[in-house]
């Protein structure tokens, strides 16, 4: 098993911190470390300035949403972040949410599991530099109305650029497994892998021909190490509360939605109630510290190591941890502490 770094959402005032613990991820060896969008920032810049600020870590939009830019954009970007980075680029993609694919995007979510198809289709013909051609419900390339014909990609670095999708419900794991390369999981915890596992493991089985590389699990999981475990599971409570009570409406909130199939429904329901009505600390205070130890790196290093090992052994191919720490030399010090803690799984006879 791999180790990743995440930095979560930039653009926060924490941007220079953000590219000091990416430099310091890099000389440790660390695998990957991969950049989320939102309504902020987007993926493509940050990438393009950490490619040129490292040398060997690999380079993951983690997520380029789908609504943001058309199929042949987003072709057009993994060829410029691979091609400048030496071939360390991995593309994620993820539909978001209905909030903000037609709030912000100005882009209907219906039937999101379809669109993505179509739109993993599209990428993967434009990076194999075949004339782009489709007809589909969502997507029609060329126009037929018009002078536009089928274009090829004038230039790419790989052809086969690993795709992942980020996925949640149950239909879009089948989803990943059908079609991509690699799996992006957030708040996984090691006791549901299995059932996750499972939902990947249906969609491979779809698969005509067999992927041309192992399937990757990668899963995000919040890091805050030390001494006093009640404290490191206050460090990350915020976060996990802002996406299971507030990262989506009342409606469709696919981390809320999860949080209820790993068992926690009355507690999501609770924490969503209070997020939505702005009491951003009592959801936090209402989250079980259970759920946040279940789906992140807590403790001292030998309390790491021990988690690592239960992911690592149900079957994660990496893990992404996200380091909190109330400044750059706490969350350079937790990185520190996962990059050791990581190399005592070689010391245990399994693989590393």
């Amino acid at each position: 098993m791999r180790l990743g770094l995440s930095c979560g959402f930039w653009g926060q005032g924490r941007d220079e911190e953000n590219i000091a613990l990416v430099e310091r991820a890099d000389a440790l060896g660390v695998d990957v470390v991969w950049v989320a969008e939102a309504y902020g920032p987007d993926a493509v810049s940050i990438l393009s300035y950490l490619a040129a600020r490292t040398r060997r870590i690999g380079l993951g939009a983690g997520v380029l949403q789908i609504p943001a830019r058309t199929p042949a954009a987003t072709a057009m970007a993994s060829v410029s972040l691979d091609s400048l980075s030496g071939g360390r680029f991995r593309l994620g993609l993820g539909v978001s949410g209905p909030q903000v694919s037609e709030g912000w995007h100005g882009v209907r979510f219906r039937k999101p599991l379809a669109r993505t198809r179509e739109y993993v289709d599209i990428v993967r013909t434009a990076l194999e530099r075949r004339p782009v051609a489709y007809d589909g419900e969502f997507f029609t390339l060329p126009l037929p109305d018009g002078p536009g014909k089928a274009l090829r990609l004038t230039h790419t670095h790989r052809p086969d650029i690993p795709l992942y999708l980020a996925a949640v419900g149950p239909r879009n794991l089948e989803l990943a497994g059908e079609i991509a390369d690699g799996w992006l999981g957030v708040f996984v915890a090691p006791d549901f892998i299995a059932e996750q596992k499972a939902h990947l493991d249906a969609g491979l089985a779809r698969r005509h021909t067999p992927p041309p590389r192992p399937f990757e699990l990668d899963g995000t999981v919040a890091l805050a190490v030390g001494e006093d475990l009640e404290a490191c599971a206050r460090t990350v409570s915020p976060y996990a509360a802002l996406y299971v009570g507030g990262m989506g409406s009342r409606e469709h909130n696919f981390y809320n939605q999860l949080a209820c199939r790993m068992g926690y429904e009355r507690e999501a329901e609770r924490v969503q109630e209070l997020y939505l009505a702005k009491d951003h600390r009592g959801a936090a205070a209402a989250l079980p510290p259970q759920f946040v130890d279940d789906t992140s790196l807590l403790g001292d290093v030998d309390r790491i190591t021990e988690r690592m090992r239960r992911y690592r052994d149900a079957g994660m191919s990496t893990i992404s941890v996200a380091p909190w720490g109330a400044d750059l030399d706490a969350r350079v010090a937790a990185l520190e502490a996962a990059v050791e803690a990581h190399s005592r799984l070689g010391d245990d006879g399994a693989a590393g």
